[in-house]
């Protein structure tokens, strides 16, 4: 559906807050179809429907779009990249967006991979602070999804948050990922309350729904809630059920 139209869907579905994977292409989980979005559309259609825009990707989580940052060579690219999606968000009153590292580089060491991708978030979340814009930096799996991704850890992602010391500068936590590369869910939630500003979810094994998997995500929900967490808490998953509407409901039921 063009993006007004999910909004509207989403909105029917009980829910007020949407995120969208990027302004420059559309990805169904296959292959990314380069259509851009109307930022002046989309917020009427936010505005109408009665929904926020939470956040949405700034860049692509292989380079593609808008460089690796852990590559020197890819800064500016990555920078400019960061200046152009902080316009967007303006347009469509959107104050969070992610970020991410890009995959690793074989010519290059872990150490040197690691202080690029400082030096890149560091200016990075000095532009977001001019914008009071946060960036959320999102650890993936490469076990399942993302292989070759550099990223793939809570604890490198955290140190790399706490090192910089920016207020503008989060981690999305995705629980999907997590579970995938780690587990030892509400431990680390507990111990980067304070630095986590998104969440992600879907049903592990198999990214679809949120039920009937290994992860217990009422249970999950509870604690963020005993520990104050007032941000939000996303669905990106691909559903089993035919019926996409349907099947947000469902989910709706089953977390609350």
């Amino acid at each position: 559906m063009p993006v007004e139209e999910r909004i509207a869907k989403i909105a029917e579905a009980g829910f007020d807050v949407v995120e969208f994977w990027h302004p420059e292409g559309t990805w169904d989980g296959n292959d990314i179809r380069f259509e851009a979005k109307d930022a002046a559309s989309m917020k009427k259609a936010c505005r109408q429907n009665g929904v926020t825009i939470s956040d949405f990707a700034l860049h692509a989580w292989d380079g593609s779009i808008g460089g690796c940052p852990v590559r020197t060579e890819d800064h500016e690219m990555y920078w400019e990249q960061i200046r152009k999606m902080l316009a967007f968000a303006r347009e469509i009153g959107c104050n969070k967006g992610i970020t991410l590292s890009g995959v690793a580089d074989p010519a290059l060491s872990k150490k040197q991979m690691r202080e690029n991708l400082e030096r890149a978030f560091a200016r990075a979340a000095e532009i977001a602070e001019k914008e009071d814009f946060t960036l959320l930096v999102e650890p993936l799996n490469t076990l399942v999804d993302h292989p070759g991704y550099y990223l793939d850890s809570t604890k490198e992602a955290a140190e790399i948050v706490r090192a910089i010391k920016s207020t503008n500068l989060k981690i999305l936590y995705d629980v999907y990922h997590m579970q995938i590369m780690e587990g030892r869910l509400i431990d680390t939630i507990e111990k980067n309350i304070d630095i986590i500003g998104h969440l992600h979810s879907a049903g592990v094994p198999g990214r679809a729904e949120l039920f009937d998997t290994e992860v217990n995500y009422p249970v999950i929900l509870r604690k963020l809630e005993d520990l104050g967490y007032k941000g939000n808490f996303g669905l990106e998953y691909f559903p089993k059920m035919a019926d996409h509407s349907q099947s947000l409901k469902k989910i709706r039921e089953y977390l609350q």
